[in-house]
Order: C-alpha cells, then sequence, then structure tokens
C-alpha cells in the first residue's frame, strides 16, 4: 500500500471526560455540568473528523479522570467513538496513565473496543507498530503506551534498586525497543511515533509538578529522529510543540480538551490536524470552543479605599458570565473587617462558579524575618509566604502548598 498524496490525521488526547469539578448537575440529563463541558470539547472533534474527513484519527491517552469510570461516562465516551467506526474513519486509541489499572492482568479502560472488535477502532495498549494493512491506512504507527514499573519489569528485577536505578532502566528498555520498530520500518512509507509520556524538553503544567522525578521520561533523540514524520503526544495538558521552527518531524503535545482547573486557566485548548507524507509533514492546532477560567489576584495598598479599589478592578459582569472565576485577594490580617464578600459576590452572580480566596498578611507586607509576623503565622500560611516570597508562580504555590499539606497531616502538625 503506498500513495503519493498526504495522509490527513486529527490528533488529540487527554479528553478525562468525567471531571466534574466546580460545578452542578444539569436538569435534563442529570450528568454533570463540567462533564457535559468536556463531552462539547469532544464533540467538536469528532464533528472536525467527520467534516474532513481525516485519514486517521490518533487519540494519544487518557479518556477519563481515572481507572473506573462509571459506566454513564463509558457510555458517552462509547458514543462519540462509535460515530467515527460507523462512519468508517480509522481509530487509533492510545491507553494513558488515567486509563490503566496499577494491578496486573486487569483490563484497562478502553478494553471494550478490543474485546468487541469494533470496526475501524484500534486499542494501542503496548509498545509495536502498527501497519498500514491493519490500519487501512498508508502510513505506519509506533504506539508507546503508558509504561509503569510492573508493566517493564518483574518484581526480581525490581527488588532492592532506587527509583532513579529503576527509571534509567525503564528508559533503556524503551529506547531500545522503539529503536528497533524505527529500524525495521518501511523507509518507504510514513511512520508516526505517538506516546502518553512525559518527554525531555516539555514545558510541564500545573498537573505536572509534583510527578517530575517519578516517572519515565522519553529522551530527545527518540523523538527527533528525523526518520519520524510526526510525533503525537498525550499526557501533558498544555499545548505545544517540541521542535525547533521548521525541524522535522513535528513533535506536538495536543493538550487536554477542557481545563482541568485554574492552573490552565490561560491555556488554549484543541487538537492537531497535520497532513503526513514521507519526510514532509504540515501541522496545525485548532482550538475549540471551551468554558472561560478567570483567575484575579487583587491586592491593595491602601486601607481608606480598600473595597473600592477591589470592586474598580474587577471584570466587567458581561465579561464573566458563566465562566469559571477566582478572586485572590492579598491583604493584612487587621483589614479583616473592611471586606465586604456579598459586593463581591455579587458582582459575579452570572458565573457559572466563583471563588474567593483570602490570603491574610500579619502585617501590610509579612516578612519572614519578623518574629511578630513569623508566631502569628500556622505552618501552612508560612509557607505560602515563603513560596511568594521567593517568587514562584501561583500554580507553583498551589502544587507545593498541596504537597505541604501532606506533609503536615503526616507529621501531625496543624496546616491551619
Amino acid at each position: 500500500m503506498s500513495t503519493n498524496k498526504p495522509v490527513r490525521i486529527l490528533h488529540f488526547a487527554d479528553a478525562h471526560i468525567d471531571i466534574a469539578n466546580y460545578g452542578r448537575h444539569d436538569p435534563q440529563t442529570t450528568l454533570p455540568v463540567r462533564v457535559l463541558d468536556f463531552l462539547h470539547a469532544l464533540d467538536q472533534i469528532i464533528e472536525r473528523a467527520l467534516e474532513e474527513p481525516v485519514d486517521l484519527v490518533l487519540f494519544a491517552g487518557d479518556a477519563y479522570k481515572d481507572r473506573n469510570p462509571q459506566p454513564t461516562f463509558q457510555r458517552e465516551w462509547g458514543r462519540r467513538i462509535m460515530r467515527l467506526s460507523q462512519a468508517g474513519i480509522p481509530t487509533l486509541l492510545l491507553v494513558g496513565n488515567h486509563d490503566i489499572s496499577p494491578a496486573s492482568g486487569r483490563a484497562h479502560t478502553l478494553h471494550e473496543f478490543h474485546t468487541l472488535a469494533v470496526p475501524h477502532v484500534h486499542v494501542a495498549d503496548r509498545i509495536r507498530r502498527w501497519e498500514p494493512e491493519e490500519l487501512g491506512v498508508p502510513l505506519q504507527v509506533i504506539t508507546v503506551p503508558w509504561v509503569s514499573r510492573s508493566q517493564l519489569m518483574t518484581r526480581e528485577e525490581l527488588a532492592g534498586k532506587s527509583q532513579e536505578a529503576v527509571l534509567a532502566e525503564m528508559e533503556e528498555r524503551v529506547t531500545t525497543a522503539i529503536a528497533r520498530l524505527v529500524e525495521t520500518a518501511d523507509p518507504n512509507l510514513p511512520l508516526i511515533l505517538t506516546a502518553h509520556a512525559s518527554v525531555q524538553g516539555a514545558s510541564y503544567g500545573s498537573e505536572r509538578a509534583v510527578m517530575l522525578g517519578q516517572e519515565l521520561v522519553l529522551s530527545g533523540s527518540i523523538i527527533h529522529d528525523r526518520r519520524l514524520d510526526y510525533v503525537a503526544l498525550g499526557h501533558i495538558h498544555k499545548y505545544q510543540s517540541l521542535h525547533a521552527p521548521g525541524a522535522h518531524p513535528p513533535v506536538v503535545y495536543s493538550g487536554s480538551i477542557e481545563r482541568i482547573d485554574f492552573g490552565e486557566a490561560s491555556e488554549r485548548k484543541g487538537f492537531v490536524l497535520t497532513n503526513v507524507s514521507k519526510g514532509h509533514t504540515e501541522w496545525t492546532f485548532v482550538p475549540v470552543h471551551t468554558r472561560p477560567f478567570i483567575d484575579l489576584k487583587l491586592e491593595t495598598r491602601d486601607a481608606d479605599t480598600f473595597m473600592a479599589d477591589i470592586l474598580a478592578r474587577l471584570p466587567p459582569e458581561t465579561a464573566v458570565q458563566n465562566a469559571i472565576c477566582r478572586v485572590q485577594l492579598t491583604y493584612p490580617r487587621e483589614w479583616e473587617s473592611l471586606l465586604d464578600e456579598k459586593a463581591i459576590t455579587d458582582h459575579f452572580q452570572s458565573t457559572f462558579s466563583i471563588q474567593l480566596q483570602k490570603h491574610r498578611l500579619a502585617e501590610k507586607r509579612a516578612r519572614l524575618g519578623d518574629t511578630l509576623s513569623v508566631e502569628s503565622l500556622t505552618p501552612a500560611e508560612l509557607l505560602d509566604t515563603y513560596w511568594r516570597t521567593i517568587g514562584l508562580e501561583e500554580s507553583e504555590v498551589q502544587a507545593m502548598q498541596t504537597l505541604a499539606q501532606e506533609i503536615l497531616a503526616a507529621a501531625n502538625l496543624p496546616e491551619s
């Protein structure tokens, strides 16, 4: 099977369709409204695949938020994948870390498509190369699903080894396996690598902050191999390309299809369309319509105009309609009586969700070197002040505070 015509591919990842934070339930469907947001984003992707139509859909892993999705959510995911099947569009579903059970021998969340032999839908749950005859498309696809220690190494091999040694061994084995598949591929056909993994050089979003050093990271030598024609990545929620302008192959994280939390408030969400041919690939990111996240950080300097300053800096009510909003206020503890929370929440009446977070400082500017300030703060507040003093971004502060809470709880210390 060969052709000179580029193969049209739609690449998306990290659907997480059953995330239901920040919301209520829809009275008609009884589904959480936020789940409907994720399904709406997925619908836009499926519709585009059908409209083009594309030659292949590549899903780079994580259909759900966890390994035990409710049957209702499985039904909604299945309905949409079946539309691709019924249209005769080859679809390759890669298994991600949220799709797979840590227990050996347990089925993963995408297994049903393989068990039922759904036409045109292929499930990639191991490192291998898919051939044109299997996919019905004139290209080859190397699949690298989520790789865990238990999948790759026996208990005997893991015994007594440090985490660093285990990760190094895993990387060597995965690298060797991928190199072998690249080496033996047909050099006359386009070759794609799709992986659900972290890779060197990627910019991690807030969801990755506490995982660094705990999982396999694919090396740049793998993903930048010029014998590849496109690298379709999943696992990191931030859309990004990792190749230099004009370099081959394009290496792209499509990102998650909807915002998970405020750590992703400023990120674009969507999917990638590519035209792949041997030695040349063109691609473009296509944004989807999603519910906006608005994250405000406000701090004022004058007690006399405290509330007036805050209200003046809030966005117009029309701009926050149906949005998920967070207002973070930083002010001296002694100004607490000046705060009118109702005036703020009334301004956000038309939002989908509003969170008001108050960071109270012992003085106008809490200083770690001031003994009185230190004594008036809880351990959690001290840490929060320290992270901000050294200039951490808000997403980094939140990740560090989450980790600190776990440590404080383990040590049986008060968090607040």
